[in-house]
C-alpha cells in the first residue's frame, strides 16, 4: 500500500495527544471542569431527545456538532455514549491531536479544521450543536450564533457556556485562572469580550434560538471541584436554547 504518511509525525502529535489528555497537565482546568459539564450536556441532551442515560449507547442515532472540539474532551464522551460525532476547530493543529488520541481509543469521530460559518455554508445540520468556552473568543458573536444556528436541524439543541462579565469574574477568570493559579496564559481572556447571562440571550434570541435553560458552574477552592447552580452564574455559566421549527 502506498501512503503519504510519515509515522515520526504521527508519533509526535499522540505526544501532544498525551498532553491533551493530561489531567495535571496545562488543560488541567477543562479536566476539572469537564464533568461538570458532561453533567449538564447529557442530561440537556437527554430531556430534549427523550433517552434513557441507564441505556449503553443512549445517544445512538443523534448527530451532535462540537465547536472548538480542542483534544477532543467533549467528542469522545459524546461518541461512547453512541452520537454520530464531527468536532471542528479553527486551530489546524488541533485536529492531527484529537486524530491521534480518538484512534488509541478506538473511537470513530470526525474532526475538520473548518469553523462554524464555513461548516454551515455546506449546509451542514446537526440535533445538538456543543458551543463551550468558545463564543467569548470570536470577533462578532451574533454572526457565530447565527451560524451555530444555522448548523441546527429543526427542534435541535443549542448549548453555549461562557464566562460572565462583572469584577468577581475578573478577579477569578483573569486574575486568579491567569495570574495566581496559572491554570492558563497570561492573556487567555479579555474580560471586555465576556458576555453576561442577559446579554447572550438576547444574542442567542437574535440568532433565531429559544433559550430554555441556564445554570451556573460554581467552583469550591476547598474541594477542588466544579458543580452546577441554580443560582449562581456569576462566573461561568452554561445555555440551552433550541431551533423553532420541529
Amino acid at each position: 500500500m502506498t501512503t503519504t504518511v510519515d509515522p515520526s509525525e504521527i508519533a509526535k502529535f499522540e505526544a501532544m495527544a498525551a498532553e491533551w489528555w493530561d489531567p495535571n497537565g496545562k488543560f488541567k482546568p477543562l479536566h476539572m471542569l469537564n464533568p461538570c459539564r458532561l453533567d449538564y450536556i447529557t442530561t440537556q441532551i437527554a430531556e430534549e431527545f427523550d433517552r434513557d442515560l441507564g441505556t449503553e449507547r443512549p445517544f445512538e442515532g443523534l448527530h451532535i456538532l462540537d465547536i472548538g472540539c480542542g483534544g477532543g474532551l467533549l467528542c469522545e464522551p459524546m461518541a461512547r455514549l453512541g452520537a454520530t460525532v464531527v468536532g471542528v476547530d479553527a486551530a489546524e493543529r488541533n485536529i492531527p491531536v484529537a486524530q491521534a488520541h480518538a484512534r488509541q481509543s478506538g473511537l470513530e469521530i470526525d474532526y475538520r479544521h473548518t469553523t462554524a460559518e464555513d461548516l454551515a455554508a455546506t449546509g451542514a445540520a446537526f440535533d445538538a450543536v456543543l458551543n463551550m468556552e468558545v463564543v467569548e473568543h470570536v470577533a462578532d458573536p451574533a454572526a457565530y450564533l447565527a451560524a451555530c444556528c444555522a448548523l441546527l436541524k429543526p427542534g435541535g439543541l443549542h448549548i453555549c457556556s461562557t464566562i460572565n462579565r462583572n469584577p468577581k469574574s475578573f478577579a477569578m477568570a483573569i486574575v486568579g485562572a491567569e495570574y495566581v493559579m496559572r491554570w492558563l496564559p497570561k492573556g487567555t481572556h479579555e474580560w471586555s469580550k465576556f458576555i453576561t447571562p442577559d446579554e447572550l440571550f438576547a444574542l442567542i434570541e437574535g440568532a433565531g434560538m429559544q433559550p430554555v435553560d441556564r445554570k451556573g458552574f460554581q467552583f469550591n477552592p476547598v474541594t477542588w471541584q466544579w458543580r452546577l447552580s441554580d443560582r449562581d452564574l456569576s462566573v461561568n455559566y452554561v445555555t440551552a436554547a433550541l431551533k423553532p421549527g420541529a
